[in-house]
């Protein structure tokens, strides 16, 4: 049996705190945190200059985009409707993706084991930071928008695009909702990046092969001839959040989204962990 120095604690190398710091100070953190949070201001900007026109669709249908000046709450949650589908996938892509595979790439990831740190313990710890970093991202862009929505249009009701309101009192509930099922559905890409960053040495290649992989899903999720075959693609989930903004909340497409994104997220994360375990690493 090995000896084990006096002291040593498997469980208390790498802390949480330690490597939240580290990723906090990288610039492409401050930079994607300065994208989410300048895309509201850039959508008041394009509201202003495009009044109120309905961009040529030629008939008299209402959608979320149409009421995004009615209220602070429908600014906050057309900024999400908008973002949901490609834009967040970039920064839960880039931290699950890039956490792994750039200490790889720096030729530091040996000396972190050579510490020792446990490898399940450095996976853990570096998932689990990244998961925190994603959430906070989601989180970021439709915080900022109801911030200068209700700066710029008032406070009130969550207007429906089919008529009607939610109650003020239902309305950050609701959004709260909302954003808590796009992190959820984006644990899929989060877990697919988190398993390619510790298959390679390139960063890049970990996050641009989960974004896109899942832009690859959303067009399998657009081919109609697949059938009840597309209940299984986690991109025919992704807008089932809507359901949180109607007058009566609906939790049948939510709840089938998410245990189809849990369920891949799962099996990616367990691959990534077994994978990670047998490796050779020399970099």
């Amino acid at each position: 049996m090995a000896e084990v120095a006096a002291g040593y604690r498997p469980g208390r190398t790498l802390p949480l705190r330690v490597e939240a710091m580290r990723q906090w100070r990288r610039r492409r953190t401050l930079v994607m945190g300065a994208v989410l949070a300048a895309l509201p201001f850039v959508m008041m900007i394009a509201f202003a200059v495009g009044g109120d026109r309905d961009g040529g669709r030629g008939d008299n249908r209402i959608t979320l985009i149409d009421t995004a000046t009615a209220s602070g709450a429908n600014f906050a949650a057309t900024c999400l409707f908008v973002s949901a589908g490609f834009l967040l996938v970039v920064p839960v892509a880039l931290f699950c993706g890039d956490t792994v595979a750039s200490e790889a790439s720096w030729s530091s990831l040996r000396y972190l084991l050579a510490a020792p740190v446990p490898r399940a313990r450095l996976l853990w710890s570096k998932l689990v930071v990244a998961l925190g970093f994603s959430l906070a991202a989601i989180v970021l862009l439709p915080a900022v928008a109801l911030a200068a929505g209700t700066a710029a249009y008032g406070w009130g009701p969550l207007q429906l695009p089919a008529g009607g309101a939610l109650p003020v009192g239902d309305t950050l509930p609701r959004l709260a909702l909302a954003v808590a099922y796009v992190f959820v559905s984006q644990l899929v890409t989060a877990g697919l990046a988190f398993w390619l960053s510790t298959r390679t040495d390139a960063p890049l290649g970990a996050v641009g092969g989960a974004v896109g992989l899942t832009i690859a899903g959303n067009v399998l999720d657009a081919v109609t001839a697949l059938g009840s075959w597309r209940d299984f693609l986690p991109a025919h989930w992704q807008f089932a959040w809507a359901d949180a903004l109607q007058p009566h909340l609906e939790w049948g497409g939510m709840a089938k989204g998410a245990a189809v994104s849990v369920s891949y997220a799962l099996v990616l994360t367990a691959l990534a962990f077994r994978g990670f375990a047998r490796k050779d690493i020399v970099s």
